[in-house]
């Protein structure tokens, strides 16, 4: 790897900012202060300077980290990405306002005269703070070793999520938040091929769990777009994603890799199941480009779709049987039922029925990508979330193809027929 300029702070430094932010008693001493204003909307406002200034205080003394956003997020800007700002699709421009403050207009729109909620204003400090940490995930590789810091990163990530947060659980690790900070719309797509090799410098458990988040969501994301944006046009939808099919290619050939790994060994169990779910959940985006004749966008990245290619040939038969205990019902939750256009708005979506709520869901995002086990309690919180985000998405459609269409999904039905479809593929 080329050497990377020397960041305005250093990554030690930020992390440690960050620390002494989300392992204290900080966010709970602000919340409780917001908590005394007049109404919501006077709360709102004072938690919007300090998310516009990124400056705080912990412990009594003040914690500034606007210089380290600004330095980050350009950066970040410069390799293609826009971690912290969505873009607006109507005005075809970034949002000059970053994602947390969108969503803190938008509930003090909706409750600005109600008496504050403190739970809901734990929940908004806490969103902004894993927008800082999606933001530094992207860091990883400018200084030292950059497992050692995305393992820093999860461990800030586990604080933000533990006792002294809102109990909002936004995602399960550090791995998530690469996939989550760049899930957005992005006009210029220069900075997809960058970053996947930059992730291939990672450990094998990194990468692992990258594949399987990757997977899974790029599975919901195309089979989406199949449905809704590209006509069900096939050739369409490759031509026009063509830095996703490279990501989702090494996605499935290391979960791949993994699976003939647990095959050999005599792995069994929830572990394998969720590689296998994984590995069905990015097929069924698109069977014949992955294991049949490579479209164009894959031409440059032959090494990953073959390797794939190759193992899935070799372990078919097996492969086929273990999908076919993921195939999609209406009792239970499944990943497969579930379409949405980008990964961002999942976890947006999330956040704001919790916030008009007050109260927090026990499902993360990564809760939305698995079915497993499908006896668990948590199924019933995962199905009642996409509901609930179908609920909005319809309530408040893009227009797509001359057609307003709820950007997120859930239906058991389509879920059925697309698994049907992509084993009728694979079985070719």
């Amino acid at each position: 790897m080329t050497a990377r300029p020397a960041r305005d702070v250093a990554f030690s430094d930020a992390c440690a900012s960050l620390d002494t932010l989300l392992d204290g008693s900080a966010r709970a001493t602000l919340v409780e202060d917001l908590a005394r204003s007049p109404d919501m909307r006077s709360a709102l406002v004072r938690l919007r300077d300090s998310m516009r200034s990124n400056a705080w205080t912990a412990g009594g003394q003040p914690i500034a980290l606007g210089r380290m956003v600004r330095d980050y997020d350009a950066a970040t800007r410069d390799d293609g990405f826009h971690a912290l700002h969505d873009w607006d699709g109507k005005a075809d421009r970034v949002l000059d306002d970053t994602i947390p403050l969108d969503v803190l207009h938008y509930v003090m729109e909706h409750r600005g005269s109600a008496p504050p909620d403190a739970r809901a204003i734990s929940i908004l400090v806490d969103y902004y703070f894993v927008h800082l940490l999606s933001l530094v995930s992207l860091r990883i590789w400018d200084e030292g070793d950059a497992d050692d810091n995305l393992n820093r990163v999860d461990a800030l990530l586990q604080a933000l999520q533990g006792t002294r947060g809102s109990g909002q659980r936004f995602v399960d690790n550090a791995e998530t938040l690469v996939l989550l900070a760049t899930s957005h719309f992005e006009i210029v797509e220069i900075g997809y091929a960058k970053l996947l090799a930059r992730v291939r410098t990672l450990n094998a458990g990194h990468r692992t769990n990258i594949a399987l988040g990757h997977a899974v969501s790029m599975g919901s994301h195309l089979r989406f777009g199949f449905e809704a944006t590209y006509g069900r046009d096939t050739i369409v939808m490759r031509d026009d994603n063509a830095a996703d099919y490279p990501w989702l290619c090494f996605a499935l050939a290391t979960a791949m890799r993994e699976y003939e790994r647990m095959q050999r060994d005599g792995v069994e169990g929830l572990e394998r199941d969720r590689i296998v779910e994984a590995i069905l959940g990015g097929l069924s985006a698109d069977p014949r480009a992955l294991i049949g004749q490579a479209p164009a966008s894959l031409s440059a990245h032959d090494d990953d779709r073959s390797a794939f290619a190759d193992l899935f040939r070799a372990h078919r038969e097996d492969l086929l049987a273990e999908f076919d205990r993921h195939r999609p019902s209406a009792r239970v939750y499944s990943p497969l039922s579930f379409f949405f256009n980008f990964s961002h708005n999942v976890l947006k979506g999330t956040i704001v029925d919790a916030l008009l709520r007050g109260s927090p869901w026990n499902a993360s995002f990564n809760d939305l990508l698995t079915g497993l086990p499908a006896d668990a309690p948590e199924n019933e919180a995962r199905r009642d979330l996409a509901t609930t985000l179908m609920g909005y998405a319809r309530r408040n459609p893009d227009r797509i193809r001359g057609r307003l269409t709820p950007v997120i999904v859930y239906d058991p039905a389509t879920g059925q027929e697309a698994f049907t479809a992509a084993m009728r593929k694979m079985r070719e």
